[in-house]
């Protein structure tokens, strides 16, 4: 038996291969299928099931490509209702794979069709669980993203997950592995832990969910305190992943399409198109199309375009460096952003050399913004998340978390100059480049974020604890 985890950084997400005896199931592919085919093949083995533990709301799953590249069965829980052929599984319900067991285990709470995959070895053991969004490391699965198609309310379903917990997954052994969906840094969860394979006992010690003289009530109140609203791309994912969406070979081919300066231009003019800038931060600052939006490639890129841009079906047009054209298309088609339709060809340097007008971004050193603070009293923009502003923060600073920084564009000044930061100046430049978009240009960015401006000496509020905040 072989289980390999096969972890995407940038979307805190976890796929899975498991080979037996030459049959091979993937659970929760990426969308780019290639390694899974691939791994097969030196593995003289072929996949026979693709196993879905819900309709992903982050990332748009490789199931239907995969399905249709290796005739594999794609094979969701019950109550799933997919809009293309699918294996629905009855709770309890046993796939064989080569000499090993999988077993469908009806987990909702998360979403309703949420399920949870046991593994049992060769011997009938139980070996693993691969639990999706429904028990995270640390967490569980937010109950708030299934609402409308579930009927329910968020605390219905968080009632729904704690029953799933203890009834399918807290019963089994502790020396059981879980392997989840996710990691820390997404957003199908709250506080969940850096490492992304653990035991079931441990997880009964650690993760607060699991703790075994937690009323409903309790679970409750917990699980559901302190969520965000969900990214706007969120929905549009689902739909994806429930109607099916183009092979990422075809997203590739309209998107890697060269345009001279004028022509890049033109098309920008002509659909509306936004200018994605995904080059580093300090690239972008010296110098950017007027308008341009930046989220670095070198960045949590895919999530950050989700939650900004929003809409999948906007027509995308790209200055990146070079050499990462393809990476940033497939990259942006993880989290549905299809409709790339073209890239400025020699970057932004050819952008200059045509003549083209162009912005820039003014940015200051923490010392040097240290010693305006000495001289006068400055509006401060810090664009962390709350979480992050309430653990410590400059005393005078406003918090405007990038996520929502559309929502605050009426708080900034008018006519004085402000500054922004955030913790170590990749966020605060996005949120630069949203606002000159919208006309707002009086506007200083400390470089190094809030890191620099501790490191010199400005005062902040005390330090509190991200885990004493309630």
């Amino acid at each position: 038996m072989k289980i390999e985890q096969i972890y995407t950084g940038c979307l805190a997400q976890g796929a899975y291969y498991i080979e037996s005896n030459g049959e091979v199931a993937i659970i929760d592919p990426l969308r780019e299928i290639k390694h899974y085919i691939e791994t097969a093949n030196e593995d003289q083995a072929k996949i026979k099931y693709i196993f879905e533990t819900h309709f992903h709301a982050d990332f748009v799953s490789g199931h239907v490509t995969l399905a249709k590249e290796t005739g594999a069965d794609i094979i969701f829980g019950p109550q799933a209702n997919p809009s293309f052929k699918a294996i629905i599984a009855k709770d309890g319900q046993e796939f064989k794979l080569g000499d090993i067991t999988i077993t469908a285990l009806h987990t909702p709470g998360h979403t309703i069709e949420s399920t949870t995959y046991l593994l049992k070895d060769a011997t009938g053991k139980d070996h693993a669980i691969f639990s999706g969004d429904t028990l995270f490391l640390g967490d569980v699965g937010r109950p708030d993203l299934a609402q409308k198609a579930a009927h329910m309310t968020q605390e219905e379903l968080a009632e729904t997950l704690f029953d799933s917990l203890r009834t399918k997954i807290m019963p089994l052994a502790d020396d059981v592995i879980v392997y989840p969906a996710h990691g820390a840094g997404s957003a199908c969860g709250k506080n969940m832990m850096k490492e992304t394979v653990d035991t079931l006992g441990n997880q009964k010690k650690m993760n607060y969910a699991l703790r075994a003289d937690m009323t409903k009530e309790e679970f409750v109140k917990e699980v559901t305190e302190g969520l965000l609203p969900p990214p706007l791309y969120f929905p549009l994912n689902v739909k994806m992943n429930k109607e099916g969406y183009e092979d990422i070979d075809e997203v590739l081919e309209r998107g890697i399409n060269p345009l001279s300066p004028q022509d890049f231009e033109t098309l920008a003019n002509e659909t509306g198109a936004v200018v994605l800038d995904v080059r580093h931060q300090n690239e972008y600052v010296k110098g950017h199309i007027p308008r341009s939006i930046f989220i670095g490639i070198g960045g949590d890129f895919a999530p950050w375009v989700g939650a900004l841009i929003a809409d999948v079906q906007q027509p995308i047009l790209l200055v990146a460096p070079e050499g990462r054209i393809e990476e940033t298309i497939t990259r942006l088609s993880r989290v549905g952003f299809d409709n790339t339709i073209g890239y400025l060809e020699g970057g932004f340097d050819a952008w200059k050399k045509a003549s083209k007008d162009y912005d820039s971004i003014t940015s200051i050193a923490a010392l040097e913004f240290k010693d305006i603070l000495n001289a006068q009293d400055v509006p401060v923009f810090d664009v962390r998340k709350e979480s992050e502003f309430v653990a410590e923060h400059l005393d005078k600073a406003n918090n405007t978390p990038l996520s929502f920084i559309n929502d605050y564009l009426t708080e900034f000044p008018e006519n004085k100059t402000f500054y922004i930061h955030c913790a170590g100046g990749y966020r605060s430049v996005i949120a630069a480049s949203i606002l000159k978009s919208r006309g707002i240009h009086n506007l200083i960015d400390i470089a190094g974020g809030f890191k620099d401006i501790r490191e010199a000496g400005i005062e902040t509020t005390d330090y509190v604890c991200p885990t004493t905040l309630k």
